[in-house]
């Protein structure tokens, strides 16, 4: 039943994530006018907060025009996105630092073979000269010496509890990378779906911008028939002119975001691209609030390494109060000496050693009450994360429902206001009125079709945070996109 809980959101919605005004979502904000500027990871994302924002390994401008659909988009942030390649490092150095503490515990064997010659002076050491020696001095004599050695520990619990720890601190890693794949795929599609927005307020300023330049030149002929004032003409034309400037702003903004994109998945800032999706709508079914916070508490990559983290430190205080426990190696070398190889013979020692310790300054006490300091704060974050995790589930469930709502009016805000105007504009054609109320219907739909970009993309942000949350967003994106 939990399966089923996170299967039945819309696959479609979760490809969805652009940014509106009021609204953000784990990790990304959100600008509320075409003016603002790119979102950016916030700082609660780690590993690298500004990273998300940036990629490495960027390819090579081409001269066609890149077809780039979201999830070519996604596809790419996940092989160039600076933030993830970062986590990848981070988690391959987690699994280094782990072979590194399980070495202290495997056998190490060395191997030599040394040749000399010697001559020396047995009076420099305090030896007297042996009978039937003229002098003191001994040699030139040769030695050859071929030997392997070995040390090995057998048991040492300190040691033992830090690969343990090493051990866990690699699954966070591993939790972590996973979490950083997630916030790749919000970043990239929150970027994807801001162009469009953009794009979509572009067409929008076109589309005035026509609607007025028409209004224009209707109260010009107008005017220069007699029927109309001066003053109609100076209201249409400031109408005009305020929105050419929306349309110099609005692709200003649309170069700007498509930079933006382009720096997150990988491609040159400088490379012309064409975005190939649409943006979706559709109402998301209810889901149950239970079932979906305990799914998400078994799935959501967050949860799970704050958990790994817990784990890691309790380890951790073992293997600071180990340390006051004895411990036992065992040391054996074999080899040949002689004074040639061919006159060498065999030789060979093996030895074990029990070391207890009886005082050590204070070091163990220091170190456990350091690691259970730690310990404490893993703990206490772990606490919060799952507060947050149930606060983030409900914010973007109410976020849903709300924006669903807007989206309904704001559709018919837009069809009555396009139905004002077209009587306005009749009126003004039929001399019954001036072109005040021409500018202040075309004001209104101005107004209708930037509430209904914001309702629209605030939709899809709340269903993008509301997969976040629940743990999913990459596994539902890039399915429903047809991926792997």
């Amino acid at each position: 039943m939990r399966t089923r809980v996170v299967l039945t959101i819309p696959l479609w919605c979760l490809a969805a994530a652009v940014a509106a005004s009021q609204t953000t979502i784990p990790g990304i904000t959100a600008p509320s006018s075409p003016t603002q500027q790119t979102p950016a990871i916030t700082p609660a994302q780690t590993p690298a907060i500004d990273n998300f924002n940036g990629s490495a390994n960027v390819d090579k401008p081409v001269p066609e025009v890149i077809q780039l659909s979201i999830l070519a988009a996604i596809n790419r942030g996940l092989k160039h996105n600076l933030g993830l390649l970062l986590s990848q490092e981070q988690s391959a150095a987690a699994r280094a630092q782990y072979r590194r503490n399980l070495s202290v515990l495997l056998p190490n064997v060395n191997a030599g073979v040394s040749d000399s010659v010697n001559q020396i002076n047995l009076a420099a050491f305090g030896i007297p000269t042996p009978a039937g020696l003229a002098s003191p001095v001994v040699g030139p004599f040769g030695l050859f010496q071929t030997q392997a050695s070995m040390s090995a520990t057998i048991l040492d619990f300190s040691a033992m509890n830090r690969v343990r720890a090493a051990a866990e601190n690699q699954k966070t890693a591993s939790f972590s990378l996973r979490d950083a794949r997630e916030i790749v795929v919000l970043a990239v599609g929150n970027q994807y779906w801001l162009s469009m927005a953009s794009a979509a307020r572009l067409e929008t300023a076109k589309a005035q911008l026509a609607t007025a330049q028409a209004i224009y030149q209707q109260a010009l002929d107008r005017k220069k028939a007699g029927v109309s004032p001066g003053i109609d003409v100076l209201r249409a034309q400031v109408q005009m002119q305020s929105q050419q400037q929306r349309l110099l702003a609005a692709q200003n903004q649309v170069a700007q975001q498509r930079m933006s994109l382009a720096r997150i998945v990988g491609l040159p800032v400088s490379q012309a691209f064409e975005l190939t999706d649409k943006v979706p709508y559709a109402p998301l079914p209810e889901l149950n609030l239970e079932e979906s916070l305990a799914r998400a508490y078994e799935i959501r990559p967050e949860y799970l390494a704050a958990a790994s983290r817990v784990r890691s430190a309790e380890i951790e205080v073992k293997a600071a109060r180990g340390e006051g426990l004895p411990s036992f190696q065992i040391n054996g070398q074999y080899g040949v000496n002689g004074p040639t190889p061919l006159s060498s013979e065999q030789v060979y020692g093996l030895s074990g050693g029990l070391n207890i310790p009886i005082f050590q300054g204070g070091k163990v006490k220091a170190d456990v009450a350091v690691a259970q300091t730690r310990l404490r704060e893993a703990q206490m974050q772990l606490d919060d994360l799952h507060n947050r995790v149930e606060l983030e589930i409900r914010s973007a469930l109410l976020d849903v429902r709300t924006s669903n709502e807007q989206v309904s009016v704001a559709r018919q805000s837009v069809g009555l206001a396009a139905e004002q105007l077209k009587e306005a504009q009749d009126r003004f054609r039929a001399g019954a009125s001036d072109s005040l109320e021409v500018v202040q219907a075309q004001e209104a739909v101005a107004n209708a079709n930037e509430t209904l970009i914001q309702a629209l993309y605030l939709n899809n942000v709340a269903k993008l945070s509301l997969a976040h949350a629940l743990g999913v967003a990459e596994q539902q994106t890039i399915n429903f996109l047809g991926g792997k």
